[in-house]
């Protein structure tokens, strides 16, 4: 007999739903979407992107979950899918950049951190933790695109609205500090 799909683990849901199982897909829907769509609200402000890139993520899970690799490869679903709705942003980034160019006006950062930033902060503990609290706003971004997040540069640049060298350089000085700090 076999499990019902709120009884099983995000891998097994996935690999049911590579078989077409709608149940499985509902449930998985309904574990992931609500993480899924907080971070990419951190990511992007435009709720018509965000609601975009949640479509366009779960409609590629459905068409390829027999792709998905899983633990065979060190990977987990819940990894896959941000992986999937990552490159999904990004690619709404390039569509909307392609479109129209953004005001200078909105280019200007705010005063307070950002609630991931501060999230970031006190989820890393110690050492580490003073380390990336001590780094410079414009470094922590490119270490939480690259490094948490598993973007490439270019998918940082785009992200971040950078050239790709600003990118290299930021990332190649956030490790340098990193690695001074925690000396």
């Amino acid at each position: 007999m076999r499990a019902a799909p709120h009884q099983l683990d995000e891998e097994r849901l996935v690999r049911l739903v590579a078989k077409g199982d709608r149940a499985a897909f509902e449930e998985l829907y309904r574990r992931t979407s609500p993480w899924m769509a907080v971070r990419l609200r951190r990511r992007c402000g435009d709720e018509q992107i965000v609601a975009e890139v949640m479509q366009e993520t779960y409609l590629a899970v459905w068409r390829a979950a027999d792709a998905f690799a899983g633990a065979a490869v060190g990977g987990t679903a819940t990894g896959w899918l941000w992986t999937i709705a990552a490159r999904r942003l990004v690619d709404a980034f390039r569509r909307r950049a392609h479109h129209a160019e953004p005001p200078r006006a909105a280019a200007v950062p705010d005063a307070a951190p950002a609630a991931e930033e501060e999230a970031l902060a006190g989820a890393v503990g110690g050492d580490v933790g003073d380390a990336l609290r001590c780094l410079a706003p414009e470094l922590r971004q490119i270490l939480q695109a690259m490094v948490l997040d598993g973007l490439s540069v270019r998918e940082t640049a785009v992200l971040l609205g950078l050239p790709e060298g600003t990118v290299k350089t930021r990332a190649r000085r956030a490790r340098i500090a990193m690695r001074r700090a925690l000396a």
